[in-house]
């Protein structure tokens, strides 16, 4: 047993019960017998059927003793966990989180992975999380998200942290904190159980991941793309599929992510080890591209100038150009738009070209190519320069 040092053990005395019970109850001990002021707690051994570990919590914080004790509980579970004391005490010191572990299978010796193919999987991983948040904050989960994301989203990705790695080939471990909880652990609003969105984004992502990988198997299995919209209310999309892909490389053999949530609020059922092998990514693949090319034109935010006016009467619907670039892809490129507006709102884009104002036009993108063009506009906003 590894000792814990000095500077570790003047830690341990300001380790709150709660933080000693919430490590435990989210590594699967659970409590058997009291003691007073201690408990005993269990861990079953796996796959063994001889005695599980057992280790006693200090339950009150006043007797002298209280570090010694919590000292001797950090140093055996670093026994159980192979870990080291230092691990084992700093993740007993973090708040309420739920975790999720991307193991990474790279060629090599164990423990290590190439940079070229770290740093693409953990802009990926990056990407995951956003796609996730972004399909949480939707009223509806959209096929093809747009690129600009809400500051809601973009705050929680701020709060996602990169821990330390794990052993087991290489293990990404990252953590999303949760807000404090009520001491039962569980908020009520009209017999309903809320939950904040910190966690709502953890089982989004949970959800998307089973349904990328339903996805890419039906597609193997029938072996043609499959259709990947009904995976979508679900939180599949082509950006998660991309991140996923991405997580990958280009000719690595896959990954698995495991979750772990946080023990101050339980989880109904557990949850599996989602593996994605390099055919399933291939197939992901396929389906970011199925995606995008049928439904990813939807509800497009064309932002610009009318540089061109037609139509036969002098009254009625009228044919507009508008120069600009789509706010949600090709990364700002100028385009020359068509479209056919109805009187109204050809008569604004008449004043917005008399003025040389900026217009806002959402509708669906028809034609990417030398003459794209807008259909079902359902917006046209025009911003006079002086605004």
């Amino acid at each position: 047993m590894i000792a814990i040092s000095e500077a570790e053990f003047s830690r341990v005395k300001d380790l709150a019960t709660t933080s000693l019970l919430r490590y435990l109850r989210g590594r699967g001990w659970s409590p058997s017998r009291n003691y007073g002021r201690g408990q005993l707690w269990e861990l079953p051994v796996t796959g063994d059927s001889g005695e599980p570990y057992e280790v006693l919590v200090p339950l009150d914080r006043t007797p002298r003793d209280y570090a010694d004790r919590v000292a001797d509980l950090v140093e055996t579970l670093s026994v159980v966990e192979a870990r080291s004391p230092a691990d084992v005490l700093r993740e007993m010191s973090l708040p309420s989180a739920d975790w999720q572990f991307l193991r990474l299978t790279p060629p090599g010796p164990a423990g290590t992975v190439p940079l070229t193919e770290v740093v693409p999987a953990l802009a990926g991983l990056k990407d995951l999380m956003t796609s996730a948040a972004a399909a949480e904050a939707s009223p509806e989960p959209q096929p093809v998200q747009p690129a600009q994301k809400p500051q809601l989203v973009k705050d929680h990705v701020a709060t996602v942290r990169l821990d330390q790695t794990r052993v087991g080939s290489y293990v990404v471990a990252v953590h999303t904190p949760l807000p404090e909880l009520p001491s039962q652990g569980y908020l009520f609003d009209d017999d309903t159980r809320s939950e904040p969105f910190a966690r709502r984004v953890s089982r989004r992502l949970y959800a998307a991941l089973v349904c990328a990988r339903e996805a890419a198997e039906t597609s193997l299995r029938d072996d043609a793309v499959a259709d990947f919209a009904p995976y979508v209310p679900g939180g599949l999309s082509a950006n998660l599929c991309e991140a996923l892909v991405r997580i990958g490389g280009d000719e690595g053999p896959g990954f698995s992510l495991d979750f772990t949530w946080s023990s101050d609020l339980p989880m109904e059922r557990p949850t599996e080890r989602i593996r994605l092998a390099r055919p399933q990514l291939t197939a992901l693949d396929a389906g970011a591209k199925d995606l995008r090319a049928r439904l990813g034109n939807r509800d497009m935010t064309l932002r610009g100038s009318v540089v061109r006016l037609h139509r036969e009467l002098p009254h009625g619907p009228g044919a507009v150009t508008v120069a600009g670039s789509f706010e949600d892809r090709d990364r700002g490129r100028l385009r020359r738009v068509r479209m056919t507006l109805d009187q109204h709102e050809y008569s604004k884009a008449a004043e917005a070209h008399r003025r040389g104002d900026e217009v806002l036009v959402q509708g669906d993108l028809t034609v990417l190519g030398s003459a794209p063009r807008l259909e079902n506009v359902r917006s046209f906003v025009v911003r006079r320069v002086s605004e």
